[in-house]
C-alpha cells in the first residue's frame, strides 16, 4: 500500500503517474494499491510532519545549489533519526504525456478502482504472463 497526498503529480488522475505505475507493477510483479488521503488532510500524512522539520532546518537559506540542499538535509532530525540523503542520478522526464485515447483506455482498464472512492482508492496488479 502507497499513501499519497494526490497532489498534481501523484493523483489518481495523473496519467503518466500512473502509467509509470503500471509499469512497475508489471516489472516487479508486485500489486499495489494506492491510497490517497482527502484533500487539506495533510495533517493525516507522516510525510508532511518530516517536511516541517526539513523547512526548521532550511531556517530562511537560499536553496541555490545542490551542496546547500544536501547539507540542510543532513542537519534535519526527525523521530530520533537522521535521514540518508543522496543525489539520484539521471534526470526525470518532464512533459512526458500518455498519447491518444486508446492508450487512455488500455491504462484505465488496467486500474481497479475503489466503486465508492474511485479518486481514493486505486488497485494495480502486475499483467499475468502467459
Amino acid at each position: 500500500m502507497i499513501c499519497l497526498d494526490n497532489g498534481p503529480n501523484n493523483s489518481g488522475a495523473r496519467t503518466q503517474f500512473l502509467k509509470r505505475l503500471v509499469e512497475f507493477a508489471d516489472g516487479s510483479g508486485l500489486t499495489l494499491r494506492l491510497v490517497y488521503y482527502p484533500p487539506y488532510h495533510s495533517k493525516y500524512n507522516p510525510i508532511e510532519h518530516c517536511w516541517s522539520s526539513l523547512e526548521k532546518k532550511w531556517n530562511g537559506e537560499l536553496l541555490n545549489g545542490l551542496q546547500i540542499v544536501l547539507r540542510c538535509a543532513l542537519r534535519m532530525f526527525w523521530k530520533g533519526k537522521h535521514p540518508t540523503v543522496e543525489q539520484l542520478a539521471g534526470d526525470y522526464p518532464e512533459g512526458v504525456r500518455i498519447k491518444g485515447r486508446a492508450e487512455k483506455r488500455e491504462l484505465e482498464s488496467r486500474l481497479q478502482r475503489s466503486p465508492t472512492l474511485p479518486k481514493y482508492d486505486i488497485v494495480i496488479r502486475p499483467r499475468q504472463v502467459d
